[in-house]
């Protein structure tokens, strides 16, 4: 079968983007026939790491079927072990030539990141808590860029930009995934793999690129 290139991965994924916006979704390869065509094996060319947000749902929003997509998520998009494994095994094993990592506005990760600057915070469960701090080095240099500091440290919460953080996090996931692995990296300098970190507007449906690691046009 042959591959898309990045930048034709990248060119569908915004023809379907589109079509959801429109009104006018095509659902394709979401019927029963698809399935003989996949019980073997899956072809698709984009890996999509994104938020668990329910509102995102990957297939949904970029009007693709089965198979089309090999989808890790968790809330916050936040950097593990099991996610760079699960997008090494979709470069190396799967194949797929573009990286998309999808963050949104109104994001609870995010809200409850800055929460934890929060004295007045009760506090989130332990593995939460663990999770939310990941998006906190964001939190403090989008704080900082908007002066939001006070002389004791504490932060004017309702003044923050909390889309700017989001922002701000999308930037640091790519780069953190560029720095843990090697194989990703060397994937985008041969030119056979692109990363696109792109933010998802919750009122809009629209799909929006704010980083490019790669050549995707």
């Amino acid at each position: 079968m042959n591959r898309m290139t990045p930048a034709e991965a990248w060119a569908e994924l915004q023809r379907g983007n589109e079509r959801f916006v429109a009104g006018q979704p095509a659902h394709p390869r979401q019927d029963i026939e698809r399935l003989s065509e996949l019980q073997d094996a899956q072809f698709p060319s984009v890996a999509l790491f994104g938020c668990s947000d329910a509102r995102l749902a990957a297939e949904i929003i970029f009007d693709k079927g089965l198979g089309d997509l090999f989808v890790v998520r968790n809330a916050g998009q936040i950097i593990s072990d099991s996610v760079i494994g699960s997008l090494e095994y979709a470069v190396s094993v799967v194949g797929i030539s573009l990286i998309v990592v999808l963050g949104h506005d109104n994001c609870g990760a995010v809200k409850g990141s800055i929460a934890l600057l929060d004295p007045e915070n009760p506090g989130f469960p332990a593995h939460v808590t663990e999770m939310v701090s990941k998006i906190t080095p964001a939190v403090r240099r989008v704080a900082g860029a908007q002066k939001l500091f006070g002389a004791d440290g504490s932060v004017d919460f309702a003044a923050l930009d909390t889309m700017e953080v989001a922002r701000e996090h999308l930037r640091d996931t790519i780069a953190e995934l560029l720095e843990a692995s090697e194989l990703i990296s060397e994937s985008i300098a041969t030119g056979n793999l692109a990363v696109v970190g792109a933010n998802y507007r919750l009122s809009e449906g629209r799909v929006v690129p704010d980083v490019v690691v790669g050549v995707i046009e």
